[in-house]
């Protein structure tokens, strides 16, 4: 393939994959984390009118919507990272508004309103912290998301642009040649599978550690 290197670039790629998974979250959290938080926190009023425009943008196919807006924002590979992260803060911000309306019933909530503390201090200080260990979970489980989001878009030439490498631009490359050098293809199609099972792996530890409930379940269990 034009002497290139092979080994190096599926390598170089793990760069691109990674990069891409991890970026993808800040700009999830960045914008799942606050609206959430917010519908589940301010009234009935905000609550509506900010979980239909989450419904609305739920409704919309994913690998459409980053295709649509990876045309209309172009450019660099940091725009591949904001076209995903623009579409896959929804479930983020959906669990977060369900963690929030648990919790601002909690005991500690009523008693920091009693004592006079602003609605932002509460929300900031006494509901996000007890509801990260969710979004921690879920966040891990959408990088494998995002990671294959990013392949796909290289695959159909309008994710990551050469000479940077990408498992998916490296797939779609080799598909042309797959029965003379089927390795070509089948390498990067494993990085692939082995990087986003790696990510899941951590997701299920990640939800284990965190849930009070598996925790006990385990101790009784012992």
């Amino acid at each position: 393939m034009l002497g290139r290197d092979m080994l190096s670039r599926l390598i170089f790629g793990a760069r691109t994959s990674i990069s891409v998974g991890m970026f993808t979250q800040l700009v999830v959290l960045a914008i799942g984390l606050p609206l959430g938080a917010a519908a589940g926190y301010l009234s009935s009023r905000w609550d509506n009118a900010l979980m239909r425009f989450t419904d609305v943008m739920y409704a919309f196919p994913d690998l459409l919507l980053i295709i649509l807006l990876r045309a209309i924002l172009g450019g660099s590979i940091y725009m591949v990272f904001l076209a995903i992260g623009l579409v896959a803060w929804v479930n983020v911000a959906r669990l977060v508004r369900g963690q929030v309306l648990s919790l601002k019933s909690s005991e500690y909530v009523t008693a920091a309103r009693s004592l006079g503390a602003s609605g932002p201090y509460i929300l900031a200080r006494h509901i996000l912290p007890n509801a990260l260990g969710p979004v921690i979970v879920a966040v891990t489980f959408l990088i494998p998301r995002a990671i294959f989001a990013e392949a796909a878009l290289s695959y159909i030439g309008i994710g990551v642009k050469p000479p940077t490498p990408s498992w998916g631009s490296m797939i779609q490359d080799g598909f042309t040649v797959i029965f003379a050098n089927p390795h070509l293809v089948l390498f990067p199609a494993i990085a692939i599978g082995v990087v986003m099972m790696a990510f899941t792996f951590l997701g299920d530890g990640l939800r284990d550690a965190l849930d009070p409930r598996l925790r006990g379940a385990e101790g009784r269990l012992k």
